[in-house]
């Protein structure tokens, strides 16, 4: 049983109300991600994207802190910060969406919940939009209340996900459709349940509402998923590079605008509503973008892990972007990587070539996402 009484750097960082649990179920290793530990080893990173693609992993994602977002003027406050038209959200519907300052780069990508006609959450990447959004509020005219609440997500991801679910839940849970929650009790625990999830697979996040009963969340669904198959695990680099999925400061930050994400459906400029960046982002729209994300196949031998800096791309000896997430996928027997190049460059079947620290490695631009392009197994 793993110890770590003493692990970390003082109270500064904080703790998720599963760290105790996780480390009794064999986690390792741990990152900083919103100014909390999240668990980042569990042994094998290659048999932790088996377990989630095979059969299904719990994580502790109690990272993705909530902004929450209420009063009489919740709704038009919440659209101010976001490019994505939200005037037909429903109550108990999720959306992904970005948050632009007002030069249109990416402050924030989100899962934005809405639990009622004024009550709103921010399911957050990693940056301080709780200090963004109370700024921000001052100034606004918007009668709101913006606080962080006592919620902590988990992730229950996987194929075997939703017969976990059901016999945690019951058979009702199994009408719970994509990007869409309900409230829930797991013996007196009170959640909210969505169907979502960093997987690109068939998933769950149930969100706890009441920290203290962290420990015993966590050992009441493992206990019900360990004889069906559920493993402890942490989010998946393999499967989210698979999924051509997002990694704040990696992939995205403040410096990129959602154009140059391929990310336009995230953004409605003809829409009535103002929000911030929308100049910005006309004027984008207008004079075209000059990077692009793409993915890319690297040839070499697969790579021993995740890239741990920006690899420079060359063509024709010259520098024309960097890579900003790289594996290798064992289940598509390549290495495989997101990357930032310039337009002239982004066309598919584009020859590059990659700078690592271990030498040039030639390199594709190829189609994005790698895998399931559709999200057949996240929708199924």
């Amino acid at each position: 049983m793993t110890q770590l009484d003493d692990f970390g750097f003082g109270t500064q960082i904080r703790k998720s109300p599963y760290f105790d649990a996780t480390a009794r179920w064999g986690a390792k290793g741990f990152s900083v991600y919103n100014h909390m530990y999240i668990p980042r080893d569990f042994g094998d990173p290659e048999q932790n994207f088996w377990n989630l693609v095979n059969d299904a992993i719990l994580c502790d994602v109690g990272v993705e802190r909530q902004v929450e977002i209420t009063g009489p003027d919740a709704a038009r406050f919440t659209q101010m910060l976001t490019p994505r038209d939200l005037s037909t959200m429903a109550v108990g519907q999720c959306k992904y969406v970005l948050i632009t300052n007002a030069e249109g780069g990416i402050l924030n990508d989100p899962i934005l919940l809405r639990l009622g006609e004024n009550h709103f959450w921010l399911s957050l990447a990693d940056s301080d939009i709780l200090l963004w959004a109370q700024g921000v509020a001052v100034h606004s005219g918007f009668d709101v209340t913006i606080r962080e609440p006592d919620v902590s997500p988990l992730q229950l991801q996987g194929p075997k996900s939703g017969e976990i679910m059901r016999a945690l839940f019951g058979d009702g849970i199994m009408d719970l459709r994509y990007y869409w929650l309900r409230e829930a009790e797991l013996d007196g625990i009170p959640l909210i349940v969505s169907r979502t999830g960093w997987s690109s697979e068939l998933g769950y996040e149930l969100y706890l509402r009441d920290g203290s009963r962290g420990d015993a969340l966590w050992e009441r669904i493992m206990a019900t998923g360990v004889p069906m198959g559920l493993k402890p695990g942490h989010t998946s680099t393999i499967r989210r590079i698979e999924g051509g999925m997002l990694s704040y400061h990696a992939d995205a930050d403040i410096s990129t605008n959602p154009y140059e994400l391929g990310l336009d459906r995230l953004v409605n400029l003809d829409m009535e509503a103002e929000f911030i960046g929308k100049f910005a982002l006309q004027r984008i729209r207008a004079n075209g973008i000059t990077r692009k994300q793409v993915g890319l196949q690297i040839g070499g031998a697969p790579l021993a892990g995740p890239n741990t800096t920006f690899w420079t791309i060359n063509h024709n000896g010259a520098c024309v972007g960097r890579v900003t997430s790289a594996i290798y996928s064992p289940r598509l027997r390549q290495n495989i990587a997101l990357a930032m190049v310039s337009v002239d460059c982004a066309g598919p079947d584009t020859e590059l070539e990659v700078v690592t620290q271990s030498g040039g490695r030639t390199a594709t631009v190829v189609e994005r996402p790698f895998y399931d392009p559709r999200k057949s197994l996240a929708v199924a």
